[in-house]
């Protein structure tokens, strides 16, 4: 049996975070403005997080399951801050000279 192959034109429109979430870019933004409130162009200008209904959806395009809808956010792991990382290094280089 064949791959799946993913969705390649809706993996160039979504990018999807680290937690799981789906940002797109919002339509009626491109062109035609002049007909458009100052307020609407504000609003239209952030890119919008997508439900997670239709981020159900966008897993059977993409073959794949979406990290945040599935487990709490507490089990995603972080990455370390540069403090933290530099505590890691010494706390290696410590068990390597006492080994």
């Amino acid at each position: 049996m064949p791959k799946n192959k993913n969705h390649k034109g809706l993996q160039k429109r979504m990018r999807i975070t680290k937690t799981g979430k789906i940002r797109h870019r919002s339509a009626n933004h491109k062109h035609l403005r002049s007909g458009k409130g100052g307020k609407r162009l504000r609003q239209l200008r952030k890119d919008p997080y997508m439900s997670s209904a239709d981020a159900k959806r966008l897993e059977k395009l993409l073959f794949r399951r979406l990290r945040g809808r599935n487990q709490p956010r507490a089990a995603i792991r972080r990455s370390p801050s540069p403090a933290e990382r530099a505590a890691l290094k010494a706390e290696k280089a410590a068990a390597a000279q006492k080994s």
